[in-house]
C-alpha cells in the first residue's frame, strides 16, 4: 500500500452523514486514502473528472480474483462485510472479455423497446400501491419509503425475474443485509448464505417451472449451451446482481425525491405550473443525492498516474459517485443547492463507462411514472417529521433514509 502523508479516513459504516463524510473525503484531496471495514484501505475518488478518466481506464478492475493481490492471498475472507460486492461471481465483478460476455446475456431485458414495454406494468403496480395509500384513514401518518417507494421497485424487478411471491420477503430482507455496512462478520457471511439458499431455490423453481421472465432465459443460457456461456456460479451470482441493483438504488431514488419536493414547497409548485419538467427533478436527484453514495471496489491493474494522483498496482478504489454529483469542480459555487433547472446536471448516479448500469432506463421510467402519479393523486401531502430526523439507512453505500413519515391530505 502507498504510504499517505495522513492516516486513512476511516468510512463511518452507518452513513449517518453521508455528505458530510465526503466534504471531509474532498478536503484531502482528489484521491484520498480511506479505511474500510476490516482495516481495508482503499482510494476515494470524489472529483467527477478523475472518476470519469479511472472509469474508462484498461487499467481499472473490478475482478478482484485476479486483480487485487490482497483477495488472491486469501486475506479477504468471506465473511468480510463486503465480500459478495467483491467476490460475487457476474458482470459487477468482471473485467475484459468476461463482462463483456456476460453483460450481453443481460442486455437484451433492458433494450429501450422491452423498458418501454415495461410502462403499462410500472403504471398497474403504482395506481394499486397509490389505492391502498388512499385507504388510509384521514389524518394518519404512513411511511412512504415503506409503503410506497420500497414496493414499486421490488415488485417490478420480481416480476421481471420470475420470482415467486413466497421468495419475496427473504430476500428482501437479504438484499437490505448486503446493502448493510453495520453488520457484523458473522451476520454478514449468514446473510450472504441464505441469500444463495434463496437464489438456489429460485432457479431450481424456475428449471421446473420455466416461464417468460429473465431467470428462465438465463436458465436457458446455462444449460442448452452445456455451460459454455454461463456457469452455474455465474448464474446464481447474475441473479443477486439484477435483482439487488434492480430495486435498491430506485427505492433511494424515489426516497430522494419525494423528500427534496416536500421540503422545499417552491420546486413542487414550478413542476405543477409546467416551468420545472419532471425528468430534470429527476435527475437533479440522481445528483443531488446519489441513490449509491460509495461503490465498492475496483482495483489498479498496474501503476496509474492521471492528473497528477498516483495509484499503485494492486491498490483499491472507492466509486465516490455522490461526491461527483456535488464536486464543485464540476458543478460549481451551488453543487450543494437542489436546483433542477441548472444547466449541467451530469451525474454519475448509474455508474459510468463499460460498468453503466443497464437498469438505469428501467429506474427512470419508474420514477416517471410513479412521482407525478404520488403528487397528483395526494396534493396536500406533507412530512410529519423534520428532514433532520428521518434517519439513514445502515451503510455508506446505500443513500436513503429510514424512514420518510408523510400525511397524505387532511
Amino acid at each position: 500500500m502507498v504510504e499517505s502523508v495522513t492516516s486513512p479516513l476511516v468510512i463511518d459504516t452507518s452513513g449517518e452523514d453521508i455528505q458530510g463524510e465526503i466534504v471531509r473525503i474532498r478536503e484531502q484531496g482528489r484521491a484520498t486514502l480511506v479505511e474500510l471495514p476490516g482495516g481495508v484501505q482503499a482510494w476515494s475518488i470524489t472529483d467527477a473528472a478523475l472518476l470519469e478518466k479511472l472509469l474508462i481506464d484498461s487499467r481499472v478492475s473490478k475482478d478482484a480474483g485476479q486483480h487485487w493481490p490482497a483477495f488472491v492471498a486469501g486475506e479477504i475472507p468471506p465473511d468480510w462485510p463486503l465480500y459478495l460486492w467483491v467476490a460475487a461471481p457476474n458482470m459487477f465483478t468482471a473485467y475484459g472479455a468476461d463482462h463483456r460476455r456476460l453483460r450481453k446475456l443481460v442486455a437484451p431485458a433492458f433494450t429501450a423497446r422491452r423498458t418501454e414495454a415495461m410502462r403499462g406494468q410500472v403504471e398497474r403496480i403504482t395506481k394499486d400501491l397509490l389505492d391502498a395509500l388512499a385507504a388510509t384513514p384521514a389524518g394518519e401518518t404512513v411511511d412512504l419509503r415503506e409503503q410506497f417507494a420500497y414496493p414499486l421497485p421490488i415488485q417490478v424487478i420480481s416480476e421481471l425475474m420470475g420470482v415467486p411471491e413466497s421468495l419475496g420477503p427473504g430476500l428482501r430482507t437479504c438484499v437490505d443485509g448486503i446493502f448493510d455496512t453495520t453488520l457484523t462478520p458473522e451476520q454478514s457471511q449468514a446473510n450472504y448464505m441464505e441469500m444463495y439458499r434463496i437464489l438456489g431455490e429460485l432457479v431450481a423453481l424456475r428449471r421446473e417451472q420455466p416461464g417468460d421472465d429473465m431467470t428462465s432465459l438465463l436458465i436457458s443460457h446455462r444449460d442448452e449451451e452445456e455451460g459454455t456461456q454461463l456457469t452455474e456460479e455465474e448464474l446464481v451470482g447474475t441473479l443477486l446482481l439484477v435483482i439487488s441493483a434492480g430495486h435498491e438504488t430506485t427505492v433511494n431514488l424515489l426516497d430522494q425525491a419525494i423528500t427534496a419536493l416536500l421540503t422545499r414547497p417552491e420546486v413542487l409548485a414550478r413542476l405543477r405550473d409546467g416551468s420545472v419538467k419532471w425528468p430534470e427533478l429527476v435527475e437533479e436527484t440522481l445528483r443531488f443525492e446519489s441513490p449509491v453514495a460509495h461503490l465498492p471496489l475496483r482495483f489498479a491493474v498496474s501503476d496509474i498516474e492521471i492528473d497528477g494522483v498516483r495509484i499503485a498496482q494492486g491498490e483499491a478504489i472507492l466509486a465516490g459517485y455522490a461526491g461527483a454529483g456535488r464536486d464543485p469542480q464540476r458543478h460549481g459555487a451551488t453543487a450543494d443547492e437542489f436546483d433542477p433547472t441548472r444547466e449541467n446536471q451530469s451525474h454519475m448516479a448509474f455508474g459510468y463507462g463499460a460498468h453503466h448500469c443497464l437498469g438505469a432506463p428501467l429506474a427512470r421510467l419508474e420514477a416517471l411514472v410513479s412521482l407525478p402519479a404520488l403528487f397528483e393523486r395526494f396534493p396536500e401531502m406533507t412530512l410529519t417529521a423534520p428532514v433532520e430526523e428521518l434517519g439513514t439507512v445502515p451503510s455508506f453505500i446505500s443513500n436513503g433514509h429510514h424512514h420518510l413519515p408523510v400525511r397524505l391530505g387532511e
